[in-house]
């Protein structure tokens, strides 16, 4: 187990190393001269800006100084996102490089075509001399073209092509990140999804549970973050809050007062936690703890009842390494099965659990729909469903493209989103 992790950060390592050296060949060695100052600067980001990158990512884990922690987040996490972007843009160039090469050279050879003014043989001459004066020569020099005036200098065909590429690219991949990073920092957008349940009582017809995921407070996303999520949620007015894991990315001690607005949530039947792959990453035991003052009802492997159904969460599979991972007997296995059940669990593959345990609706999280496009492409082989609503059996499954970010703060075709999921009887 230990070769395999240290081969995936080899290789992972290796991938980056490549696609900053790529990435520098363009955008500065193809387009500035040597020992210039832009070549200067433009190398010196190219050593600076990963090692921010890797800080980013570490220091965390490291024991950083959560002050620190927050320095090196902000540019470490967003380079990583421009590097993914610039990356791609650049990749998109070499199609267009050629074209614009052999545009560029139909032009040139275009332009030598015509003959240069003033141009004068010295046959000619020789031959306008005669004729002024009457006679015929027999002794004509050999016909020459005098020199063609030299080109006015221009600069090389490549290193136009090279900087038309790389700063269309730089536009591109700068222009996809700043509107992610936006989209992020501005606050999720609200959805509302009608999931119909057979065993849903006339009674509980039209029940709302907004559901909440992967928030992320941490070194980027803090309190001003989960106040406007807290006022999100508010606005719907629901009959339930369902915050379906990964909240944060840190210790209660750094991110506690980060969560606080959490108390302010309101839903007539309450709100209520389970926990994410993060959480186990953050102090999951301090976490539940300090939830449940802010007022949440953490169901660790529990299930409770709510008019009309039942309600259970499970912690996540990540708890498995501390002894405190799912148990589908202890949250479902007693529970009267006329009942409808809608069960929490952060991540989605957790699904064929549900069905076998006769889950009507399981809602969770922990994809964010992808995040950074292509990686819903990735996130589709590790998960049953990247978001939305699907059905397995009789069991269906709701995934929500999560409110937050982990690492950038950036999303690009995965907007950040709250659901409101309204319950819908067939007897209504």
């Amino acid at each position: 187990m230990v070769v395999v992790v240290v081969l995936v950060i080899v290789a992972v390592l290796a991938l980056l190393a490549g696609a900053h050296r790529y990435v520098w060949r363009r955008l500065v060695g193809d387009t500035t001269a040597k020992g210039s100052l832009a070549r200067r600067a433009g190398t010196a980001a190219a050593f600076v800006l990963p090692l921010l990158s890797l800080g980013a990512l570490v220091s965390a884990r490291a024991g950083f100084p959560f002050r620190l922690q927050q320095v090196l987040a902000w540019p470490g996490y967003l380079w990583l996102a421009v590097l993914m972007y610039l990356t791609l843009a650049l990749l998109v160039g070499e199609a267009v490089r050629p074209l614009l090469h052999r545009v560029l050279a139909r032009r040139a050879a275009a332009g030598t075509e015509v003959p240069a003014a003033g141009t004068v043989t010295s046959e000619a001459a020789v031959t306008g001399a005669d004729a002024g004066t009457g006679g015929t020569r027999t002794d004509v020099a050999p016909r020459t073209e005098a020199p063609a005036a030299p080109p006015v200098a221009d600069p090389s065909r490549r290193l136009f092509v090279s900087r038309a590429v790389g700063g269309a690219a730089a536009l591109a991949g700068l222009g996809t990140v700043g509107y992610g990073t936006y989209g992020v920092l501005r606050g999720p957008g609200v959805k509302r999804v009608t999931v119909p349940l057979a065993r849903l009582p006339r009674s509980a017809h039209g029940f709302r549970i907004a559901v909440v995921s992967d928030i992320h407070l941490g070194p980027i996303l803090g309190r001003a973050h989960t106040r406007r999520i807290v006022d999100a949620i508010n606005s719907t007015r629901p009959d339930l809050v369902a915050v379906v894991g990964d909240l944060v990315d840190g210790s209660v001690a750094d991110l506690g007062t980060a969560a606080e607005p959490l108390a302010g949530l309101e839903a007539r039947h309450g709100s209520y936690f389970v926990t994410g792959n993060h959480e186990y990453f953050s102090g999951a035991a301090e976490w539940v703890d300090h939830v449940r003052e802010l007022g949440l009802h953490p169901l660790e492997n529990a299930r409770v009842e709510i008019g009309g159904f039942d309600l259970a969460g499970v912690n996540d599979v990540a708890g498995e390494s501390e002894g405190q991972g799912p148990d589908f007997v202890r949250a479902l296995g007693d529970r009267d099965r006329s009942r409808a059940s809608v069960l929490l669990a952060h991540q989605p593959v957790v699904i064929d659990e549900a069905v076998e345990h006769g889950v009507d609706l399981q809602l969770s999280g922990h994809t964010h729909g992808g995040q950074l496009w292509p990686g819903n492409l990735l996130a589709g082989l590790a998960n049953p469903t990247v978001s939305g609503l699907e059905r397995f059996g009789d069991t269906q499954l709701y995934v929500s493209r999560g409110a937050g970010a982990w690492g950038p703060p950036v999303r690009v075709g995965a907007p950040s989103d709250i659901t409101v999921v309204e319950l819908a009887s067939r007897q209504a």
